[in-house]
C-alpha cells in the first residue's frame, strides 16, 4: 500500500508553494511534467465536465511571440492601474517595469484550455438563474481547481510556477499562435521552472481572524475604511515580492 501523506506534509506543501516570477532555464523533465498535468487531470469539476485540455510549450520561438502579446497587455493594464492612487497600485504597476516576464524565461509554459460547453454536463438551471459566482461561473471554478493543482503539483516537486491569467485583449492573438479552435478558451498560462531566486516569507491572514463559529460574527465584519487600511497593508508586506522578480 502507498504511503498516504500526512495532514501536517500537505499543509507544509500548501504553504510553500509560491508564485514564481523568475525562473532558471534548465530543463524540466519530461517525467515530472506529465505528473504535474496529471495532477490537474484529477481536479473536481461539476458534474465531471472536466473541460480541461493542456498545452505544452517549451520552443522559444513561441514563448517568445507570447511574450509579445503581453507586453502589449501589459502597457493597458498600466494605463488603467496608474489611475489609482499609488499607495494602493498593484505593486508590479507602479511603474511599467522592463524586467523579462516569466512566461519567457520558464523552461515550460502550460497553456490552460478550456471548452465551456462541457457545462451542459450539470444542470440547465444554473444557466438561467445566476448562481455560486453568475452564469458560467462554475467552468471558471473547473478550470481553476486545474491550475491550482498544477502549480501545487510543481511545488511538491521543488519547482517554481506562476498563475498568469489572460483576458480578452490577448487571449484571440494567443489562441491563433497555439491554433486553439475558436469554440475553445485560454484563461490561464502557467510557466514552470526551478525559481531563481530566495523565496519571501509568505503572508496570510491568522485563521482565527477568518473563522466564524455557527453563524457570522459581525463585530468582526470589516468596513470600508477596514478594507482600505488591509490594501495598504497588504501592498507593504508584497512589495518586495515583486521588486525582486519572485
Amino acid at each position: 500500500m502507498a504511503k498516504k501523506m500526512t495532514i501536517d506534509e500537505f499543509l507544509s506543501l500548501v504553504r510553500n508553494r509560491r508564485s514564481c516570477r523568475k525562473f532558471k532555464p534548465d530543463p524540466i523533465p519530461d517525467e515530472w511534467i506529465n505528473k504535474i498535468l496529471d495532477a490537474g487531470r484529477w481536479a473536481m469539476s461539476g458534474a465531471n465536465g472536466q473541460p480541461w485540455e493542456f498545452i505544452v510549450i517549451k520552443d522559444q520561438k513561441t514563448k517568445d511571440s507570447i511574450v509579445d502579446f503581453y507586453l502589449q497587455h501589459r502597457q493597458r493594464t498600466y494605463q488603467v492601474e496608474r489611475t489609482r492612487i499609488e499607495e494602493i497600485r498593484q505593486p508590479a504597476f507602479r511603474v511599467l517595469h522592463n524586467e523579462i516576464p516569466p512566461l519567457k524565461s520558464a523552461p515550460v509554459v502550460i497553456a490552460m484550455v478550456g471548452d465551456r460547453r462541457t457545462l451542459q454536463a450539470s444542470v440547465l438551471y444554473g444557466n438561467f438563474v445566476p448562481g455560486e459566482g453568475g452564469f458560467g461561473a462554475p467552468y471558471h471554478k473547473n478550470m481553476a481547481n486545474a491550475t491550482q493543482l498544477i502549480c501545487l503539483a510543481a511545488a511538491s516537486l521543488g519547482l517554481g510556477a506562476q498563475w498568469a491569467s489572460v483576458n480578452a485583449s490577448w487571449e484571440e492573438s494567443l489562441k491563433a499562435l497555439l491554433n486553439v479552435p475558436q469554440e475553445l478558451a485560454i484563461p490561464t498560462l502557467v510557466p514552470i521552472g526551478y525559481p531563481d531566486y530566495k523565496a519571501p516569507a509568505p503572508y496570510r491572514r491568522k485563521l482565527k481572524e477568518l473563522v466564524h463559529n455557527e453563524k457570522y460574527d459581525s463585530s468582526r465584519f470589516r468596513n470600508g475604511e477596514d478594507i482600505y487600511n488591509f490594501l495598504l497593508d497588504l501592498r507593504e508586506r508584497t512589495r518586495e515580492s515583486y521588486s525582486k522578480g519572485v
